[in-house]
């Protein structure tokens, strides 16, 4: 059976770039993670079928997408729920709405895969 080639270029590169690829699959920090967990916790129940599953959930996120746009995308949503004329800038804005879709394709798929 062939390896794939990027785990064979990952071990030739050594400890170093092992670490720095995994720096960039985990970008989340743990206080992130649960905070998603505990927040989806209190909407899905809270017994260990809702923990695995909300974990489970903020693991694929952070999978598909970087974390400084996960934050960015929950600030743009927190921001969107205040009233009065600036709240719009937030609502009628491709750039918004792009990075609140990406966060939502995210939970979605996220959605399928865990629950």
């Amino acid at each position: 059976m062939k390896a794939p080639w990027g785990l064979m270029l990952l071990a030739l590169a050594g400890p170093a770039a092992a670490q720095d690829a995994a720096a960039r699959l985990n970008d989340y920090p743990t206080v992130a993670r649960a905070e998603y967990v505990f927040a989806c916790m209190a909407v899905n129940g809270e017994n260990r079928q809702a923990l695995e599953q909300c974990s489970c959930s903020i693991d694929r996120i952070a999978s598909i997408i970087p974390y400084d746009k996960y934050v960015e995308a929950e600030a743009i949503l927190a921001l969107q729920q205040t009233s009065g004329e600036r709240s719009s800038l937030f609502r009628d804005n491709a750039l918004v709405r792009g990075a609140v879709a990406d966060l939502r394709r995210a939970q979605a798929e996220a959605e399928i895969l865990c629950f």
